[in-house]
């Protein structure tokens, strides 16, 4: 299912042929999957949220971060609070630019992030300039990413096989965006196989680090081979990554997946260490 959904999302590469090139296509599909995939896991919470917003608007207030947070109602501490979401923006199509820049930028500043890395709201200055922007927003509005159709593990499988046909489309040299992942499963193998039977135990608590994450693989696979050893162990990902591209679709990627990502730095590790004086459970690079 998970390589269905993948192939529907790339195929609307083809309405962007012609007017943006190939190495293009990901850096407006990669974005606009996220956000497909954040709307569908808020729209259960979207009136409550807004209610809110509005009631917080009504009596002057500021709106209590903490109260979206509860109302958001998921795992994780990402809202919005905008009015609109992909459906009701589409459904005003003059606006449809102004509609979706509402909605970008409503969500918490941990996901709003993500996007200003992804500079999306050029892309959708570009889609509009080029007439495409309803027919591709349409197009992604049409997937259900909710996840009650797509688990978590499912849609991060969505999302990779998504940056590995960028990564093509682009002529990337293959390590510039990758360590291969068969070299990743041996590094976690060699530097969880001490642990091996501590991991199972009960009452686990582990963290992982990466100070040069690059777009999140090797903390991806380390948390697939301590859950796999251990469903319940508590678990922490952290890193920091210096390029905007690979930072925002390491942060994309444990987003659609329900992770928590407010341990992902970006910057330079070297320079300005986002995590100094912090111990982890491990590190791998």
């Amino acid at each position: 299912m998970s390589n269905n959904h993948a192939t529907f999302i790339w195929s609307i590469a083809d309405l962007l042929r012609g007017s943006f090139k190939g190495h293009q296509y990901g850096d407006i599909i990669l974005p606009f999957t996220v956000l497909r995939r954040l709307d569908a896991v808020l729209t259960p919470t979207k009136q409550a949220v807004f209610a809110v917003v509005e009631q917080a608007a009504a009596d002057g207030i500021p709106v209590r971060a903490s109260l979206l947070r509860t109302k958001a109602g998921h795992r994780y501490s990402f809202w919005n609070e905008s009015k609109f979401d992909l459906k009701t923006a589409l459904g005003d199509s003059e606006n449809l630019a102004a509609n979706l820049l509402d909605y970008v930028t409503g969500f918490s500043e941990n996901v709003k992030d993500i996007f200003d890395k992804y500079k999306i709201s050029e892309r959708i200055a570009e889609l509009d300039e080029h007439g495409l922007l309803f027919l591709v927003i349409q197009k992604f509005a049409a997937v259900d990413l909710s996840p009650e159709t797509v688990p978590n593990e499912e849609m991060g499988h969505i999302f990779e096989e998504l940056i590995r046909k960028f990564a093509e489309a682009s002529n990337e040299t293959a390590g510039e965006h990758f360590t291969p992942r068969d070299v990743i499963e041996l590094m976690v193998d060699i530097l969880l196989a001490p642990e091996s039977d501590t991991l199972a135990k009960a009452n686990v608590v582990r963290s992982v680090y990466d100070p040069t994450a690059g777009t999140g693989g090797m903390l991806s696979v380390a948390e697939d081979h301590i859950r796999s050893a251990n469903p319940t162990a508590t678990l922490t990902l952290a890193g920091q990554e210096i390029n905007p591209q690979s930072y925002a679709i390491c942060k994309a990627d444990m987003t659609v997946k329900g992770q928590s990502v407010d341990a992902i730095i970006f910057g330079d590790t070297l320079l300005d260490d986002g995590h100094a004086n912090t111990t982890f459970s491990y590190c791998l690079s």
